[in-house]
């Protein structure tokens, strides 16, 4: 293959020729399974390979330029920044821990999909293309230069570390259970082996190593979410696209749980971290229920728009109207796995509880269970148990203990496809974890070694000094990140609530007056900064049961504390603005310029 013109000019042909590469690559493990390769070869297999490929872009995307370090060269086509978006936003979380939310939490955990899809409608219609056209580097640089004073950009860099360094300790722990099992080790020594993965894709090239190894993760990602949901969607009648035929599975789901006994209390002897099954797939919602699933899909929505990580991918694209196109395809490659997630949990579980199916387990002999090649393999890596409660020998529904974040990366082997299908798995759950663990961990970096130390300590540092602090934090953050996430606080689902929490607490109204309100000024931002991040904080530790465990007001638990944050963080910022002199009438000006689709960027090249 001969490529002329730039790189920029050749992705359709690059992309295309990895896409045949990899897979070949799946055909070529399925035949090597089918003449006697072990499971544990062809799981080291796709999980070092990809690490390799992603590593190899990461040292091929090596840079020392300021701005192709921070934001791509500003030179990212829509679609792929789309593609690089997507992979950037569909986390561990998204990936590993979603579908088993909907798996143990039914209905409910839905609120997550509609939260995180919704949000970029905010993101398209309040912030995306205008703080492309300001022309920044760093959600921080924007809080900085509208509202002016190091007080106010400190105030948000001190909330995008908390949030993201939050959200990156998800993503390890999801790095870190897929180790687990591929290497059959402890999942404490498994997050260090995904964090030396992480590092290697996004130390070097920054930005722009970033956005190209996002774009290869989100193939891998993709194919390896959608091939066991259709194949296993085809085996049990419902065809090859299951996402509009699925609701047969869901009724005889709600017909097999009474009957087999969901809702008793669950075995005593279980370890701890894995749940056993308690609430209905398809539980009714109403009252509080409903005011839950609201108020938790709004949290989500508003820390989408304001998710310091994700903003950052629409400041690499070559132009507003770009940065617009660039939301459209994110929420288009979002949705091929969002409209997939609860599918998979159906069929999943279906294939657990079903006795018509060869792979039901519940009422079976628990001597016959334990011999389950794929029991025993997550039950020696802590992620797994079964408990004969009441001594029969017959697996009950509350004697079989999971924890929740394997569904995705056991549903191939509970459905009995080939291995090759699950090392498929691993590898699109790890790339789907380093994804964003390398887009956190670059917001972070990037924070503090251009707005804290370039913009705030060392005004004068060049760009060799600046890139060097940039890469040592990475290292440093990464590794308090892994020792947080060895020590599994909360599961992955509830770490990323929280750093979206924490991010709609300080953020979302600061940045959405910035642009939409001229009346806000810097004393009104660091107020609303301060005061939603401080309430939102202080009622999480009030609610959450290892802080003071106190009674949640108005159904508002710990997954939801940015319920509280962001009215004080209104409320403190619009008060605050209108009691302290206007802004001067440069800044104004600026303001309104921003918010034209056409023009030269606010900053320019000077920054």
């Amino acid at each position: 293959m001969r490529l002329q013109g730039k790189f920029t000019d050749n992705l359709g042909k690059i992309y295309g020729l990895y896409t045949g590469g990899f897979v070949f690559f799946i055909l070529l493990m399925a035949i090597a399974e089918q003449f006697g390769a072990s499971a544990r070869f062809i799981g080291l297999a796709f999980v070092g390979f990809t690490v390799f490929i992603y590593a190899l872009i990461g040292w091929l995307s090596r840079t020392m330029q300021v701005e192709a370090y921070y934001v791509a060269g500003r030179e990212v086509p829509a679609v792929y920044n789309g593609m690089a978006t997507a992979a950037d936003w569909m986390s561990g979380a998204s990936f590993v821990a979603l579908a088993g939310g909907i798996y143990f939490g039914g209905y409910g955990y839905l609120a997550f999909v509609v939260g995180w899809t919704g949000g970029y409608v905010l993101v398209n219609s309040l912030m995306a293309p205008y703080l492309r056209k300001f022309g920044c580097y760093t959600v921080p640089d924007f809080i900085g230069t509208r509202y002016g004073g190091n007080f106010a950009r400190f105030c948000a860099v001190v909330i995008l570390v908390v949030a993201s360094f939050t959200y990156v300790t998800a993503q390890i722990n999801a790095s870190g259970t897929i180790a687990a099992r591929a290497f059959n080790i402890p999942f404490a020594a498994g997050v260090w082996i995904g964090l030396v993965g992480i590092l290697l894709c996004s130390m070097l090239g920054g930005m722009r190593a970033v956005t190209w190894t996002q774009v290869a993760q989100y193939i891998v990602l993709i194919i390896a979410y959608l091939t066991p949901v259709i194949w296993m969607s085809n085996v049990q009648g419902f065809g090859i696209i299951p996402h509009f035929s699925y609701g047969d599975a869901v009724q005889r789901i709600a017909e097999l749980e009474p009957m087999l006994g969901l809702g008793a209390a669950p075995a005593e002897g279980a370890p701890a971290g894995v749940a056993t099954l308690r609430t209905p797939h398809n539980a009714p919602m109403g009252g509080m229920d409903s005011w839950k699933f609201v108020t938790l899909a709004f949290c989500m929505m508003a820390g989408t728009a304001s998710l310091p990580h994700i903003l950052m991918r629409y400041f690499t694209t070559p132009s507003v109207r770009s940065a617009r196109k660039s939301v459209a395809w994110s929420l288009l490659f979002i949705f091929l796995l969002y409209f997939t997630a609860p599918a998979l949990a159906t069929l999943s579980k279906l294939q657990l509880l079903d006795p018509t199916l060869p792979t039901a387990i519940i009422g079976q002999s628990i001597e016959a269970v334990n011999n389950l090649a794929w029991i025993r393999n997550w039950a020696e890596v802590g992620m797994l148990a079964i408990v004969d409660g009441n001594g029969d020998g017959i697996l009950q529904l509350n004697e079989f203990f999971m924890r929740a974040d394997i569904t995705v990366l056991a549903t191939p082997e509970i459905a009995g496809l080939p291995y090759v299908i699950s090392g498929l798995v691993a590898a699109g759950g790890l790339a789907a974890a380093m994804s964003t663990a390398d887009g956190l961990l670059l917001a972070i970096a990037n924070a503090l070694s251009h707005d804290l130390y370039y913009k705030m300590i060392d005004p004068k540092a060049d760009t060799k000094h600046r890139l060097i602090v940039a890469r040592v934090l990475l290292v440093v953050i990464g590794a308090l990140g892994a020792l947080i996430a060895s020590l599994q606080l909360t599961g992955i689902l509830g770490a990323v609530a929280w750093a979206f929490c924490f991010a709609c607490s300080g953020l979302f109204f600061p940045l959405v007056l910035g642009v939409w309100w001229k009346r806000a000024n810097t004393a009104g931002a660091i107020a609303g900064m301060v005061v939603g991040f401080v309430a939102g904080s202080a009622y999480l530790y009030y609610v959450f049961p290892g802080g003071m465990g106190g009674t949640p007001w108005l159904g508002i638990d710990h997954l939801r504390f940015g319920m509280i944050g962001m009215p004080a963080s209104l409320i403190a910022m619009v008060v605050v603005s209108l009691m302290t002199p206007a802004p001067d009438a440069e800044t104004q000006a600026m303001v309104d310029e921003v918010r034209l689709p056409s023009g030269e960027t606010i900053l320019g090249a000077a920054h």
